[in-house]
């Protein structure tokens, strides 16, 4: 297995939350061992860490936090560390929201090179499953299967003849990742964006951070980055959104037509299925 990483200096960025409208600040810092990934904002001592506990909204995105204090859309970020295996960060922002940046996790990519990760002298934990475990609701849902791999595998249908039927399996590493994962963008439906703008969604949305869907197909001048870019993006928020768990899962994931709550409620599933995993550092 590895031993825990961090970044090895402080780095900056900004940007406009996809959900908020509002353009935010956002510092990355290296953290001790066993620290985790852990946010607060400038203003506030107030720590929320990324974590089952600490989920707060799966609507449209996945928030962290409590009553007082949350941080909006950070799955893109989390998928990035992930895949970085950067295990103990501290991330500091002046906004509710992560940056949606240009909608994918490339930039987060940019920003992890410019920081560099260190190696810290402690093992990782990983969650190895041993036993399958499904969670399903209205014909949507996520499996959890033995694999010595970190594997995802995702399914989605849309009537949309556009996008339809796409399936991708992919063992997830840095590399793999940064190839195939980090450049698909968060998409969405023109017809949608009124609705949204009225309960107070994609309030920052456009095409430069986002795929944007007509009733025939793609608006976006620059087309699709892949022909599968949506069932990508789908795998993206996946990783993000499991690694709330806080451990590295160890196994094979498959998923059909789930989201951001679907995905958490699985996890919390999981985690009570106590005979589906171990926990190993070896």
């Amino acid at each position: 297995m590895r031993n825990q990483k961090t970044i090895t200096k402080t780095v900056v960025f900004e940007g406009i939350g996809l959900h908020s409208g509002i353009y935010c600040h956002v510092r990355l810092h290296p953290a001790p061992i066993n620290h985790g990934i852990v946010f607060k904002r400038f203003d506030n001592d107030t720590l929320i860490k990324a974590n089952l506990e600490s989920i707060f909204d799966t609507t449209y995105s996945t928030s962290i936090g409590n009553n007082d204090i949350s941080f909006q859309t950070i799955e893109h970020l989390l998928a990035a560390l992930s895949a970085f295996n950067i295990d103990n960060i501290s991330i500091e922002t002046d906004s509710n929201e992560i940056p949606i940046l240009d909608g994918s996790a490339l930039g987060f990519v940019e920003i992890f090179r410019e920081a560099g990760i260190i190696e810290q002298d402690c093992p990782v934990k990983y969650l190895r499953i041993i036993k399958p475990f499904s969670y399903n609701v209205n014909g949507c849902g996520v499996k959890a299967e033995p694999n010595e791999k970190r594997t995802f595998t995702f399914r989605i249908d849309f009537k949309e003849d556009f996008i339809g039927e796409q399936e991708l399996s992919i063992d997830i590493d840095e590399e793999s990742f940064i190839k195939g994962i980090a450049p698909a963008r968060t998409f969405g439906f023109l017809k949608d964006v009124d609705y949204l703008k009225s309960i107070g969604r994609a309030l920052g949305g456009s095409t430069d951070n986002a795929v944007v869907f007509s009733d025939t197909g793609v608006i976006n001048e620059t087309g699709l980055r892949f022909s599968d870019e949506c069932v990508r993006h789908k795998i993206l928020d996946l990783i993000g959104d499991l690694s709330i768990f806080a451990v590295p899962i160890l196994g094979h994931i498959k998923a059909y037509k789930s989201g951001h709550s679907i995905n958490i409620q699985f996890l919390r599933e999981l985690y009570k299925n106590t005979d589906k995993w171990e926990v190993i550092t070896d």
